[in-house]
């Protein structure tokens, strides 16, 4: 909060400074910023017209998001989110799951099936009808420059969770396979203070990346992994399902909860061990799962051709 504080600040000062013309660009990497407001306010009261872009990530429209979690729909933070997306000219969001989940709870309040048009105004914004909504990749494209050098490591029989701690992220899932499993070695790696290269080189020794999310927008870690050739062993939910083949998916009610987990808990173990025993076969779908994610969720075309 500090630190967006200093962002307004800093947009202040572009505008008494005569820095900022008619018709230049505004991008907020990430939507969820009061400053949008100020910025708004500067532009019109100055008269000095600007075009602005927001990336959306999660917010409390997200029930398994931490706002969403912690502060739920209070009127407070759902209005201030409204606030934000009407002032953007541009929303930009990485999956079509995450449009719908931000339509559905936000804007449309929840109450789809109370809404007769809610269909096919949906139908609409994810065909592109809406201008201010946008389906586009984040802009990652230096990504695969940035792990080239990781990529081609010898494989060991490596299996990470490369997620937050946080309740959304189910590590306790991961914690019991590493228990049912001891012929694999498992890595939580925010266990670890890892440096960026030693991140990596984890990523580049890993055959397998684990997810058991209940909460991902886009989810960066197994577009990691994936590009160092790293199976991404994802659930069948949240934008997971439109971003990955069938082949990396399990089915949601594997893993929907811990007791959930429980019941299912062999049919995942005995996943795992295909993935792993299979490794070297598998090599040729990763590397057609990556250049996918990289050609339509990690490259920011759409977004780009906005700001030209």
């Amino acid at each position: 909060n500090i630190y967006k504080a200093r962002q307004v600040e800093q947009m202040g000062r572009l505008f008494c400074s005569g820095a900022v013309k008619p018709g230049d660009h505004f991008l907020f990497t990430d939507a969820w910023h009061p400053g949008v407001i100020n910025l708004k306010y500067m532009s019109e009261l100055l008269n000095i017209p600007v075009t602005t872009h927001g990336l959306w990530h999660a917010g409390s429209y997200d029930p398994q998001d931490f706002l969403g979690r912690l502060v739920g729909n209070k009127p407070w933070v759902r209005n201030a989110e409204k606030s934000f997306f009407y002032a953007f000219d541009y929303n930009y969001f990485a999956t079509n799951f995450h449009i719908e989940l931000f339509h559905r709870e936000l804007i449309n309040g929840g109450f789809q099936t109370e809404n007769p048009w809610y269909e096919e105004e949906l139908k609409e914004i994810l065909n592109g009808e809406y201008p201010n909504i946008v389906r586009t990749g984040w802009p990652m494209e230096y990504m695969s420059d940035t792990l080239l050098p990781y990529k081609g490591m010898p494989k060991r029989d490596l299996i990470l969770f490369p997620h937050r701690i946080a309740p959304e992220k189910q590590v306790e899932i991961f914690r019991d396979l590493a228990e049912h499993l001891p012929q694999y070695e498992f890595v939580v790696c925010q266990d670890q203070q890892l440096t960026k290269n030693e991140y990596h080189n984890l990523l580049g020794e890993a055959k397998l990346v684990f997810s058991a999310n209940l909460q991902e927008t886009l989810g960066i870690s197994c577009y990691e992994g994936a590009v160092v050739d790293a199976v991404p062993m994802v659930p069948d939910r949240l934008s997971y399902t439109e971003m990955y083949f069938d082949t990396f998916k399990y089915p949601s009610e594997w893993t929907e909860s811990f007791e959930s987990y429980k019941v299912f808990r062999p049919n995942l173990c005995e996943k795992i061990i295909q993935y792993m025993d299979n490794y070297t076969h598998m090599i040729p779908s990763i590397h057609k799962q990556t250049e996918t994610l990289h050609e339509q969720f990690f490259s920011a075309a759409r977004l780009v051709n906005n700001i030209k």
